[in-house]
């Protein structure tokens, strides 16, 4: 039976992610409708993905078509991205780190103690990314004038830590 995931713990994510590109990437994320994801396939073509320990475990990723992750980047970095290279990859996982260290900040002033792992990129179409089985991932998709991305919150309370 799968665990359920509280707006508790999603909610960090989402103002995380907001706080970050707006700041970093200088785009205005516009947050979509959450679902709960049925499957581990992923529609775009990049995602930065950071495992999480602690309170609770599980993953965060943060998931971009390439033309999107082309826009974001260049934003980031000040410098025309064309395509997506080594550079472009250690860029996203930068993003991915510095919203899952945001949110991780969010979650310590509620009093909720979590680590976070160093991030990995994934990178080509209709990629995969699983969960362990019974731990729910809530996809949340946002919107901005160049496109559209998702983070995927994949995340359970640790019995172990209470």
């Amino acid at each position: 039976m799968a665990a359920k995931l509280s707006v508790e713990w999603i909610n960090p994510f989402i103002e995380a992610t907001e706080e970050i590109l707006s700041t970093v990437a200088f785009i205005t994320p516009k947050r979509g409708q959450l679902a709960l994801k049925k499957d581990n396939s992923v529609e775009y073509d990049v995602s930065g993905v950071i495992g999480i320990t602690g309170e609770a475990v599980g993953s965060i990723a943060l998931s971009f078509p390439r033309k999107v992750a082309i826009k974001i980047v260049s934003n980031f970095t000040g410098e025309e991205v064309v395509g997506i290279d080594a550079d472009t990859a250690d860029a996203i996982g930068e993003l991915t780190n510095m919203v899952a260290g945001r949110a991780k900040k969010i979650f310590s002033d509620k009093g909720i103690k979590l680590k976070i792992s160093v991030p990995n990129v994934v990178i080509g179409k209709n990629h995969t990314i699983a969960s362990p089985k019974g731990t729910p991932t809530i996809i949340i998709p946002f919107e901005f004038e160049e496109g559209s991305f998702a983070i995927q919150v994949s995340l359970v309370p640790n019995k172990a830590e209470d």
